[in-house]
């Protein structure tokens, strides 16, 4: 059944999304704000700052009218950076109150809110609230917006506290090429989804320095163990983070140049400063913030975390990346299972 869909954010994941949502059929109109990029998208059907080289179908609308957008629509998916969505969330709210909707809400981001450390379906929920939104559906897992545009095999989760809704959603994504799981752990997959960016550009520095694949295999092992800790602590379910949301996306973005958390780590490890590192890529490295979120969490929680703390020390406090994985690896000796027998 063709849905209309509003896609906002047309960065290259927002915008391969609303190309697959194209050709499955729906009516999609996608948002930006910026003039130039919606004018290539409408007159050259290309956007080159984010995805080189990819064309894409005439039928894609884009327009930088939040309300052309959102009239009449059936669906919203949130695509923008974590930094905004608060703001791009009150926006919607009063477009949808002129409008009088309240349709479904989906997200695609991965991330923490700076400062609050919420999930971003916790801010849309706060935003729009039960009045502007039927209900939120996270889609969520290991997947490059490059892969999927030339249509590589992508599995992903589409989790929601309302099966039925998460149905939907499986439904208007699913094709040939992009498989969909339904879930019901909300926390655990946005947990699984933002705090893996922190473990990749950990995985970015030991490719920069020249460790070879045992140390990414333990860093993203160990890595693994202390995101699920974290989640646990929230609610979330431990099974979860074996899944696409959570073992899957941290493979994919600790092992693929695609993935701008790891070049950030890997540019790091060669010893680039930080702050060209983030004027260079010229995209949002969502890893960098979420790392400040996971030490204060951890803090907060009382959870060791000693992977991510040496990669906010990094980070934040200028320290020596060598001396931290040297501090890693002389930490004292312990099981590798918790609360093992004696």
């Amino acid at each position: 059944m063709t849905k209309k869909i509003a896609v906002l954010g047309a960065g290259s994941w927002g915008s391969t999304l609303a190309s697959v949502l194209i050709e499955n059929g729906h009516d999609v109109t996608l948002y930006t704000n910026v003039v130039e990029q919606a004018t290539e998208l409408n007159e050259k059907h290309t956007n080159e700052q984010y995805m080189p080289g990819f064309k894409y179908s005439e039928k894609l609308r884009a327009t930088t009218d939040l309300e052309e957008a959102l009239t009449d629509t059936d669906a919203i998916l949130f695509v923008v950076p974590t930094k905004v969505t608060r703001l791009v969330a009150k926006q919607v709210k009063e477009v949808l109150a002129k409008l009088k909707q309240r349709p479904m809400v989906i997200h695609a981001s991965k991330g923490l809110e700076i400062g609050t450390h919420k999930r971003i379906s916790e801010i849309i929920h706060e935003e729009l609230t039960d009045r502007y939104c039927s209900s939120i559906v996270v889609l969520s897992g290991p997947s490059h917006a490059e892969e999927v545009a030339r249509h590589d095999i992508t599995l992903i989760t589409a989790a929601s506290e309302e099966e039925k809704a998460a149905e939907q959603v499986q439904d208007m994504f699913t094709n040939n090429y992009l498989r969909i799981y339904t879930n019901n752990d909300v926390v655990g997959v946005e947990t699984g989804a933002a705090f893996k960016n922190v473990i990749a550009i950990g995985a970015g520095i030991l490719h920069g320095l020249g460790y070879g694949d045992d140390a990414k295999a333990a860093l993203m092992t160990r890595g693994l163990a202390e995101v699920a800790r974290l989640g646990m602590a929230y609610g979330a379910s431990p099974l979860t983070f074996m899944g696409l949301s959570g073992v899957g996306d941290l493979i994919v973005t600790c092992t693929s140049v695609h993935s701008r958390n790891w070049r950030c780590g890997d540019q790091l490890g060669q010893g680039k400063p930080l702050d060209e590192v983030i004027e260079d890529m010229g995209m949002v490295i969502e890893g960098i913030n979420t790392a400040k979120a996971a030490y204060d969490l951890s803090r907060e929680e009382h959870i060791e975390m000693p992977i991510t703390e040496a990669i906010y020390n990094v980070l934040y406090n200028k320290a020596d990346i060598k001396e931290e994985i040297g501090s890693l690896m002389t930490r004292d000796s312990k099981s590798e299972v918790i609360g093992k027998r004696k």
